[in-house]
C-alpha cells in the first residue's frame, strides 16, 4: 500500500502544530547552536511501522537532522533493540521527540496487532481485513500499518466500495432492493452485503452479490454458510473476532475475516529516545 507524501506531510504538520503551538519554550533553554546525537530504542518486541512519519517530523523542524535506520517498516524487533540513530540540532531533536515517537509507537502498535492476527491463521489461506474503526485523521496511516503487519485492507472509506449493512437494508426495503440500487448507482464498485442468518444468506446469494459478510455467525453456522455458498461468491466472517477464536473461524472455509481490533484495540509500542 502506497501512502501519498502529501498525506504524511499534512498529518505531521497538524501534529506538530498541536504540540508546539506558539513555540517550544522548554527547548529554548538549550543554546541554538548545540548539536546532539541520539538513538531510538524499543523496550519490547514488536513489528515496526511509521518510519516516513517519524522522518517527516524532523524534516519539517530542521532538514539538517540526519537519521540512520537499522530497521524497515514491517521488520520485527526485540526488546532493547536500536531502531535508528539521529544527529542534529539539540533543539530540533527535543522538540520533535514526542511527536515523532507518537507516530512511530502508534503505527508500530497497529502493525504489531496485525502481525499477531496474521500469525494466528498462518497456513489457512484466509485473508484478515481491517475495518474503518481507525483513529480519526490516521485512517491511511493505520491501513498502511495493517499491511506492514501482514494483514489486508478492506475499503478505505465510504467511497471506494459498497457495504450494505442492516440499517441500509431496512431503509432500502430489503436485501434485493438494496443491492439493485447499489448496482444502479455505482456499477463499477464492489458490492458487499451483511447478513445475520442463513435465510438472509440465501437472499444475498440469489442476487449474485460480490461478497457476503457473515455477521456474528458462530463456527457451526459459518461452516453451514460455506456449504450453502458452494464457492458462488466470497464470504467474510465478522463480529467478535478474537485471537482465541480466529483460527477456528479461518478453518471453516471463509475467504476473509474482518476485525476492528487490529486498528482499535491497540497498545502503543514502548519506545524511548536516548541522548548520547
Amino acid at each position: 500500500m502506497q501512502v501519498p507524501l502529501s498525506y504524511i506531510e499534512e498529518s505531521v504538520h497538524i501534529a506538530l502544530t498541536e504540540d508546539i503551538g506558539t513555540g517550544d519554550v522548554t527547548a529554548r533553554l538549550i543554546p541554538e547552536e548545540d548539536f546532539s546525537l541520539a538513538s531510538i530504542i524499543s523496550r519490547e518486541a514488536a513489528t515496526i511501522c511509521g518510519i516516513d512519519w517519524f522522518e517527516e517530523v524532523f524534516n519539517q523542524l530542521d532538514p539538517q537532522v540526519f537519521i540512520e535506520w537499522d530497521v524497515d517498516d514491517g521488520d520485527t524487533v526485540e526488546a532493547g533493540q536500536q531502531l535508528c540513530s539521529l544527529s542534529g540540532s539539540t533543539r530540533a531533536l527535543l522538540t520533535g521527540e514526542r511527536t515523532a515517537l507518537n507516530f512511530l509507537q502508534t503505527l508500530s502498535g497497529t502493525a504489531s496487532k496485525a502481525a499477531e492476527y496474521a500469525m494466528a491463521i498462518a497456513g489457512t489461506g484466509v485473508k484478515i481485513l481491517d475495518t474503518r474503526k481507525t483513529i480519526p485523521g490516521l485512517r491511511l496511516a493505520q491501513k498502511y500499518a495493517t499491511h506492514c503487519g501482514g494483514c489486508h485492507n478492506h475499503r478505505i472509506g465510504l467511497y471506494d466500495a459498497i457495504l450494505i449493512k442492516e440499517n441500509h437494508i431496512l431503509a432500502a426495503g430489503g436485501i434485493s432492493a438494496a443491492i439493485e440500487a447499489a448496482r444502479f448507482n455505482s456499477p463499477e464498485l464492489m458490492i458487499e452485503v451483511e447478513v445475520e442468518n442463513l435465510d438472509e444468506l440465501q437472499q444475498a446469494l440469489d442476487t449474485g452479490v460480490d461478497r457476503i459478510m457473515l455477521d456474528n455467525f458462530d463456527v457451526d453456522l459459518l461452516r453451514r454458510a460455506v456449504e450453502i455458498n458452494n464457492k458462488q461468491t466470497e464470504l467474510e466472517a465478522s463480529g467478535n473476532i478474537t485471537l482465541e477464536t480466529i483460527r477456528a473461524i479461518a478453518e471453516t472455509g471463509v475467504n476473509y475475516i474482518s476485525s476492528g481490533a487490529i486498528t482499535k484495540d491497540i497498545k502503543a509500542l514502548d519506545l524511548s529516545m536516548r541522548f548520547s
